[in-house]
């Protein structure tokens, strides 16, 4: 197990950071490989809910060293408030002991979000990714390792202020950026994380060759890849398997696992086609939305719910080659009367079994569907003890309703992939997992 990888495999928010935070206790690294704090991952510990957006999901492990990686575009000040929530619970300061910066990672600064307000079509979050990604590609941005030599360089710094002013005036927007605001935003990154920034891939790669264990830590999902996805209704970055060793700054050698995070059903922040969308009028998916709490992690939007596309899942497995799935929210779908998975979809009268490229295209993909019968509402202590039955007889799928586990293995079947655990509520407890696997470890309340 040196390193592994886990991915959403829908369109984002499919339950990543409870996942690594079960998977954590195996590992001696988790590490972000791409994104910003455009991705929000919560994790839910007994009474505690942690709501990370920058840091991995690891922190609750206290062995656990935590990297945000090569590929990543950070935001210093989300990350400052992150850090400062975590010691406000804790006491603990991880950026003087087990956080790792990379030297290789992007910076965003107050330039990148102001740009960034400015979207109008694709519904972004608003927190300078794609102008900070932008900056990068075109060469020109500002990584931690470049930040004490900009500030030594005075024409440098000027070039920059013009080039930001420039471009805010291009979107229309008046405000300038003052080679004196600009000094003062670098020198507080340097002076606030310098401990913190190292040569993480380097550091991953001794890591392994030690024997040590990686996790790699995917954010967004598969149908928000830049490349792969439902484009331009996408992240500003690759969220692929391939892109999870590049990201960290080590080989795809190392990589032996990749696990793909879907919920029982679908969701969707921000604009973009969604085949299998649940029109207004359809009481199931307020009830999806009502019971899963369906409303984004990083910006509290409401999520768009649908059932469950097969088709879309089998676009993700082709791309990133899941060893494994992980089921999240499958108790979500409990007091509907019937489930719904989407085989294959429509198109002008023609059938269809894969998205198409074009975001028009897929528009028009009407989904076609196989219904199936549906399970009885529990409470949440009636869950969390099918889990802990499951768990200590290793009883695995048979413990839950039959509807339940006969919906499970159907995804398998159509999937052609194992699920590995299922979960059954936000409590890192509230999971199933399957006897031998990769999760078939002792969940334990919070430690703090």
């Amino acid at each position: 197990m040196p390193a592994t990888v886990v991915l959403g495999a829908q369109w984002g928010d499919e339950g990543k950071g409870k996942a690594i935070d079960q998977l954590s206790p195996r590992f001696g690294w988790t590490v972000r490989f791409q994104g910003g704090n455009n991705a929000g991952h919560t994790i839910v510990i007994g009474d505690t809910t942690l709501k990370l957006h920058q840091i991995p999901s690891g922190l609750p492990t206290p062995h656990c060293n935590l990297v945000l990686g090569d590929g990543m575009v950070i935001d210093p000040w989300v990350l400052e408030k992150e850090l400062d929530s975590w010691w406000e619970l804790t006491g603990e300061r991880p950026e003087e002991s087990r956080l790792f910066i990379s030297e290789r990672a992007s910076v965003i600064l107050p330039f990148h979000r102001m740009y960034d307000s400015t979207d109008k079509v694709v519904g972004t979050t608003g927190r300078g990714i794609g102008p900070a990604y932008r900056d990068r590609i075109e060469r020109v941005g500002i990584r931690f390792a470049d930040i004490e030599g900009i500030l030594g360089n005075p024409g440098a710094m000027l070039e920059i202020s013009k080039r930001m002013t420039s471009q805010l005036l291009s979107v229309g927007m008046s405000e300038e950026i003052t080679v004196a605001n600009l000094e003062g935003d670098l020198r507080w990154i340097l002076d606030r994380f310098s401990k913190s920034i190292a040569p993480t891939g380097p550091m991953l790669d001794i890591a392994l060759r030690n024997g040590e264990n990686v996790l790699l830590e995917g954010a967004q999902g598969a149908m928000l890849d830049i490349d792969q996805g439902t484009y331009p209704f996408v992240t500003s970055s690759v969220t692929s398997r391939a892109n999870a060793s590049h990201g960290a700054g080590i080989h795809p050698g190392h990589i032996d696992a990749c696990l793909g995070v879907t919920k029982a059903y679908t969701t969707r922040v921000g604009n973009g086609p969604f085949p299998t969308e649940i029109p207004s009028s359809d009481p199931s998916g307020s009830h999806m939305a009502t019971i899963g709490h369906e409303f984004g992690t990083t910006t509290g939007r409401p999520r768009r719910t649908g059932w469950l596309d097969i088709p879309a899942l089998m676009e993700a497995q082709r791309v990133n080659g899941f060893t494994g799935l992980v089921l999240t929210k499958l108790d979500v779908l409990a007091g509907l009367e019937e489930i719904k998975i989407c085989i294959g979809y429509e198109m002008d009268g023609k059938p269809m079994t894969m998205l198409p490229a074009r975001a028009e295209d897929v528009a028009r993909c009407m989904p076609v569907y196989e219904t199936h019968e549906g399970f009885k509402s529990i409470s949440e202590e009636e869950w969390l003890d099918m889990a802990q039955k499951s768990n200590d007889e290793k009883k695995w799928i048979d413990s839950l309703p039959a509807t339940a586990a006969s919906f499970v293995k159907r995804i398998e079947e159509l999937s052609g992939i194992p699920v590995e655990c299922i979960g059954i509520g936000a409590d890192r407890r509230a999971t199933l997992s399957r006897p031998g696997g990769i999760f078939d470890l002792e969940f334990e309340m919070a430690n703090f």
